[in-house]
């Protein structure tokens, strides 16, 4: 079933090129620490604001700092919190989805009446809002962004079991005795993960984007901890005498969450049964 997977995501040129920078993404993340030419934290007074050159090739910050260096590094920070956030949103999402569409009635309710109200709040504004209130670290960020992000898979996940429940294998299981939480994880959740799979690709990316967001806005992983949005943020202030503090981190997240992006869109094309039928 892999084999068959990766074979139809591979028939796609344009998510092989996002799937490899991806992985390349990866590698520079887990290996920053040897991919990285200096310290990211080491300051230089006497090579502040320089051009990118043989020595720094994407310059140097306000405070002398190597901006790959940074860079490298910031793939790191982003990458854990796009990862872990989206775990968490992912198995809360998929949880109450799974209750609310099983048991339904009163239970299913209750459930989507709380995902409402949680919709009615802009998200940004919510995860704002909670960071403000708290101190920002990467920990905060991670776990604010994940119970903030959560609504959108349960509605998901509920639709997909709504249709499952009625199914000829289920009906069978439970006419043979099985339990509610054997017939909830053994049959309907393996078949209800595709969605579930695709919703989680996509969603690194938006987490991404909302760390990087909340770094520019300095309510986000706060310095002198790297990050691309924290970098484009002080890059704004020196827009007009060095374009590289925002142009390299900015490439950085383009890159990043649009190669996530086209994954995501392969990888459910992939899973579609009508495109392979």
């Amino acid at each position: 079933m892999f084999k068959i997977l990766l074979l139809r995501i591979l028939r796609n040129k344009i998510s092989v090129l996002g799937l490899c920078f991806i992985f390349l993404l990866c590698i520079t993340a887990l290996f920053a620490p040897v991919i990285a030419p200096y310290d990211p934290y080491e300051i230089n007074v006497y090579q502040v604001l320089e051009a990118p050159s043989k020595e720094h090739i994407f310059g140097t910050d306000e405070l002398g700092r190597d901006v790959f260096s940074r860079v490298v590094y910031g793939a790191r920070v982003s990458l854990k919190v796009g990862i872990i956030a989206m775990g968490i949103s992912i198995s809360i999402g998929t949880i109450l989805g799974l209750i609310a569409g099983y048991y339904g009635g009163l239970i299913d309710s209750l459930i989507m009446r709380f995902v409402d109200v949680m919709l009615s709040f802009p998200t940004l504004f919510l995860i704002l809002a909670i960071v403000a209130v708290l101190e920002p670290n990467i920990y905060i960020i991670m776990i604010v962004i994940g119970l903030t992000g959560w609504m959108d898979v349960a509605r998901l996940v509920r639709a997909e079991v709504l249709s499952l429940k009625e199914r000829e294998f289920v009906i069978a299981s439970k006419a043979m005795g099985a339990g509610s939480g054997r017939i909830i994880f053994h049959h309907i959740l393996p078949n209800a993960l595709y969605p579930v799979i695709v919703a989680a690709t996509f969603a690194v990316g938006s987490v991404i984007l909302i760390e990087s967001g909340l770094s520019f806005l300095g309510l986000g992983i706060q310095p002198p901890e790297p990050s691309w949005g924290g970098i484009l943020s002080v890059g704004k202030d020196y827009i007009t005498v060095a374009w590289w503090l925002s142009f390299f981190p900015g490439m950085a997240i383009f890159l990043t969450v649009l190669s996530i992006n086209l994954f995501g869109e392969a990888l459910r094309d992939a899973l579609d049964p009508k495109k392979w039928s």
